[in-house]
């Protein structure tokens, strides 16, 4: 199952990162993951959180420029090797990774990295012809939620 990730640019100065962040905490929202980068003058804050269409609406309201971006969560061997394994069977099916991070949950031996695919479809499809897990936005959320 596919999560929704927001991204927002932002300003690559002091004080730039912590407005969405103030935002979203006032308004009662819990950030599960995240992710940032930067560029020369802007940077690229990644999030999923609960109820994400409502964190969209608020923050495009505040003026951000938020885009919605499909990613998988996927079950991670969390030993040398792990990561590795689940790469090349997605680089055998000719699955492009356009970017990941790792989420800090821990569930048994697993650890959750959250990707960005060219094609989300077909990488759920060769994941699980694989039997490689993807962690379903429910079981993900609950997870989370304690």
């Amino acid at each position: 199952m596919k999560l929704k990730q927001l991204s927002l640019f932002l300003e690559n100065k002091p004080g730039a990162l912590s407005r969405p962040m103030r935002i979203l905490a006032a308004a009662g929202f819990n950030i599960l993951t995240l992710s940032i980068g930067d560029a020369h003058q802007f940077g690229i804050l990644r999030l999923i959180l609960r109820d994400w269409a409502k964190a969209k609406k608020l923050l495009e309201k505040e003026g951000f420029v938020v885009k919605v971006t499909d990613m998988v969560a996927v079950e991670v061997a969390d030993e040398p090797g792990g990561l590795a394994e689940i790469l090349d069977v997605l680089e055998a099916a000719g699955v492009n990774v356009e970017f990941m991070y790792a989420c800090t949950e821990k569930r048994e031996s697993k650890a959750l990295m959250v990707f960005r695919f060219d094609d989300p479809d077909n990488a759920l499809r060769v994941l699980r012809r694989h039997g490689i897990h993807a962690a379903g936005s429910a079981g993900l959320l609950k997870q989370w939620q304690g």
